[in-house]
């Protein structure tokens, strides 16, 4: 008789496994206990033939190719945009479900754009591809979009406070050899950065736009309003990179229609998905980097009245730019494929 494959597990290609978000993604399918029946680890060239452990099992790297796409499923991306756009359609032809992490089709009104707490109903509208969000607005969601189901959020300013874990792998070693260049009087290494991020900060590097924002900025604006599905939301972020290897913080500043109490909003976060509420007035004792590292969850705290407006809120959180702000929202985006049965159920169904 005919059976569908996915039965016995789902067949996932992994783009960019070498890289830091490509190997947490690795990870995480292990953590877990993703269904993977068999996994592909797809690289550039010079990656092609090393080693990665998953499972217990050593894989070996392979170059991308067309034909590294066949007989495959779903497709983790994180690789950078020009890579996803080269390979997307070979990927959607080969019946795959491409999971992007990368911008090339965050803003394509075609392409969902998923946080799975906030809007994993837009899942069933793909068509092969969905897109991952930057790393800011996905932490930034998590934390706001709970009260924005309470009372909607009027207008919202957010300044972030960026670790190097957000520019790759090669920009968190260039930090510490910064450091050590400095402490020695040395000229630090500016390979990844385009000035020396050790003991210092300094605007996102991002291109600017017209209007004086970078494009970091801009994609917190754009992504936050189609994943919200709030087009007119008026949002304004100023982005910083900070002298942190992972994890990103954030200071949040929300206006609502009316006042929108603290208490409340401590409760609404406290029972939110996704989120941890950590704070200790006592002890000036909130958030922090170094604690949110490797873990899954947003930390918020601070959560006040902003005294400047009796509509205001204001809250500061921290979160793993690596985790849930790259590799394990792609994993539960697949996760949801998988629930949902929203992967390829009959183009690949084998015979038994």
């Amino acid at each position: 008789m005919e059976v569908n494959h996915l039965s016995e597990g789902i067949r996932v290609a992994i783009l960019g496994a070498t890289g830091a978000v490509g190997t947490e993604l690795i990870q995480l399918l292990e953590e877990r206990a993703f269904p993977v029946s068999q996994l592909k680890l797809l690289a550039s060239p010079r990656s092609a033939g090393k080693t990665i452990s998953f499972r217990g099992e050593a894989l070996t790297i392979e170059a991308v190719s067309a034909e590294a796409f066949q007989d495959v499923d779903l497709v983790l991306a994180s690789a950078g945009g020009s890579t996803s756009k080269a390979w997307a359609q070979t990927i959607v032809d080969a019946g795959a479900v491409l999971v992007d992490n990368s911008s090339a089709f965050r803003m394509d009104e075609t392409v969902p754009l998923i946080v799975p707490e906030i809007n994993p109903q837009a899942a069933a509208q793909h068509q092969g591809i969905i897109a991952n969000p930057n790393c800011t607005t996905i932490l930034m969601g998590l934390a706001i979009f709970p009260l924005h189901q309470i009372q909607p959020i009027q207008r919202l300013i957010v300044a972030t406070y960026q670790s190097a874990s957000g520019a790759g792998a090669q920009a968190m070693a260039e930090v510490k050899a910064q450091a050590r260049a400095i402490l020695n009087e040395e000229t630090p290494p500016t390979d990844a950065f385009p000035y020396p991020l050790a003991f210092n900060v300094f605007p996102h590097n991002s291109p600017l736009t017209e209007q004086g924002y970078c494009q970091e900025e801009m994609k917190m604006v754009k992504e936050t309003r189609k994943i919200f599905d709030a087009p007119e939301l008026r949002i304004s972020a100023t982005c910083i990179r900070v002298p942190v290897l992972r994890a990103h913080s954030e200071a949040i500043n929300l206006e609502f229609a009316e006042p929108f109490p603290v208490g409340k909003a401590k409760e609404v976060l406290s029972q939110a998905p996704g989120v941890e509420v950590r704070e200790d007035w006592e002890n000036n004792y909130f958030p922090m980097p170094n604690e949110a590292t490797g873990k899954d969850e947003v930390f918020v705290g601070r959560i006040r009245q902003d005294i400047s407006h009796p509509c205001g809120l204001e809250l500061w959180l921290s979160g793993d730019q690596i985790r849930k702000g790259a590799a394990l929202n792609a994993v539960q985006i697949a996760e949801l494929l998988v629930k949902d049965q929203l992967l390829p159920t009959t183009e690949k169904a084998v015979s038994v």
